[in-house]
């Protein structure tokens, strides 16, 4: 079986984004499973090398697709200038290049020559220009993909997080919080939790907008006339539970009974779920006709250039976008050859009672 090539952008070049790709990149066992295009330049690799002495990153340096080497680390030069890189410092130079990173990315994805995308991260100020407005990564890969909707997926060990609003001000989330906008997040969520995670039944737990989940209509009438509705529709053919109180609901580990839960907004379900992944989550884009994580950090322009970022998060956003894609590519045969799917889910039901019957015993 071939390997993926998957695709890496570059982020504010002032930021820790190449130095996170450097130590992720000096394991070489990585490509045993992967083959890894950077988006970026010999120059900017060469820069941050000097601040990671230890790091033992050898690359080979591409301008065609044609030229990659499955094992080899490939740096694409999407640019031959000079730059002023300037470590720590928002500058429009470190915004500009990393939207030449992304549209570099985006498509070398559109003409088939990568699998999947890892970014690293931009400054959503810095990246404004009249080819790139948007406020972040995923409404950006939205357009590229020509996407109806997408929908932004956190997760970690024990705990995805979704998000029905994202990078909004808080004065406008109410009117964003809608019956169709929360059951096409539900859906997306739904098939997302199928085919890339590969969950036959997932269960979805959905937050309240509202403190205490709008307690029956006391504190806000968006549970009662909006949230609600939705859930029951979705409950047609779907495990959807809710609304909870945000607070109580992580509080109380309530996440751990469900496959994923589905948050109003940005704050509401990120705050949580960064105080519980500690560090090591993935920013997923559900949705689009490829995979895309990144690390769920910014830019830590304090740290740059210092030698100090973690590539835990970083690391591990690689490795999920090659889960995901294997599992994407398992759920599609699975789904075409009708015995192997069958198959599969026999031996799930021998499983599941296998399991009962220990219980039972007990």
């Amino acid at each position: 079986m071939n390997k993926p090539v998957i695709g890496i952008s570059c982020g504010d070049l002032n930021g820790i984004g190449t130095e996170l790709i450097i130590k992720t990149f000096s394991d070489h066992r990585i490509l045993e499973h992967c083959t890894p295009v950077i988006f970026g330049s010999n120059k900017l690799i060469n820069f941050y090398k000097k601040s990671v002495p230890d790091a033992h990153f050898n690359y080979q340096s591409i301008k065609d697709f044609s030229k990659v080497n499955p094992k080899q680390i490939n740096v694409y030069n999407c640019w031959e200038e000079e730059l002023a890189i300037t470590p720590g410092q928002l500058s429009d130079m470190g915004g500009k290049y990393a939207v030449k990173s992304l549209l570099a990315a985006a498509d070398a994805l559109h003409q088939g020559h990568i699998q999947g995308l890892v970014t690293a991260p931009i400054h959503k100020k810095n990246v404004q220009s009249e080819e790139f407005r948007f406020t972040g990564h995923t409404p950006f890969l939205q357009a590229v993909a020509g996407a109806k909707d997408v929908l932004m997926l956190l997760y970690a060990t024990d705990i995805r997080v979704a998000l029905v609003t994202e990078h909004i001000p808080v004065k406008e989330i109410a009117n964003q919080i809608t019956k169709p906008a929360i059951l096409s997040k539900i859906n997306l969520l739904h098939a997302s939790l199928r085919k890339d995670f590969g969950i036959d039944k997932p269960k979805i737990a959905v937050l309240g907008l509202n403190p205490h989940a709008g307690d029956e209509g006391l504190i806000g009438n968006e549970e009662e006339q909006i949230i609600k509705p939705a859930i029951k529709e979705a409950k047609q053919d779907k495990l959807v539970f809710g609304p909870y109180s945000a607070d109580a609901f992580f509080a109380r580990r309530s996440y751990l009974q469900f496959d994923a839960v589905l948050a109003m907004y940005h704050d509401q379900g990120l705050i949580p779920f960064k105080t519980i992944a500690v560090g090591e989550g993935v920013n997923y884009t559900a949705g689009l006709p490829f995979v895309r994580t990144s690390p769920d950090h910014g830019t830590a322009f304090d740290i740059a250039g210092k030698n100090l970022a973690d590539a835990g998060s970083f690391t591990t956003a690689v490795f999920e976008c090659l889960d995901i894609i294997n599992r994407r590519n398992e759920y599609e045969e699975r789904n075409r050859n009708p015995l192997r799917k069958i198959t599969a889910e026999v031996l799930k039901n021998v499983e599941d009672e296998r399991i009962d019957d220990t219980i039972d015993k007990r």
